[in-house]
């Protein structure tokens, strides 16, 4: 199994971005390349492209928990807590219920460090 470096992890990065930029110059609305442009961001480190693209799929597609779940990491990772607080308790109100994914994601730190954070660990049921 080839690894590869940081340098070469860089570049793949910058790749993609620039290709999904360039798509989304001539298709915006594509809300598939826009969710993985997103993912780039937050992959390479640019967590406030990361955010924007987010909040720019909540607008589009605001009924799916998925698109809220990764708008409250983006949230998260910029230290926006009580942003972040309420993206996830919509993601969790469309139907996200990955709990122990929650419990490690490490885009959620932040906000697992916040005494709010022991809300959303309450699964329905319980």
């Amino acid at each position: 199994m080839v690894r590869k470096n940081e340098k070469d992890k860089k570049a793949d990065l910058d790749f993609e971005i620039s290709f999904f930029e360039r798509l989304l110059e001539k298709n915006p609305d594509f809300s598939r390349a826009l969710m993985v442009l997103g993912n780039a961001y937050t992959e390479r480190g640019d967590f406030k492209k990361g955010l924007e693209v987010d909040q720019r799929l909540s607008r589009m597609l605001n009924d799916d928990p998925i698109v809220y779940y990764n708008l409250a990491c983006s949230y998260s990772l910029l230290g926006l807590i009580d942003e972040a607080c309420v993206a996830l308790k919509k993601a969790l109100g469309l139907g996200y219920d990955d709990f122990e994914y929650i419990k490690k994601d490490p885009d959620l730190e932040n906000l697992r460090k916040d005494e709010k954070f022991s809300f959303f660990l309450k699964e329905p049921g319980r």
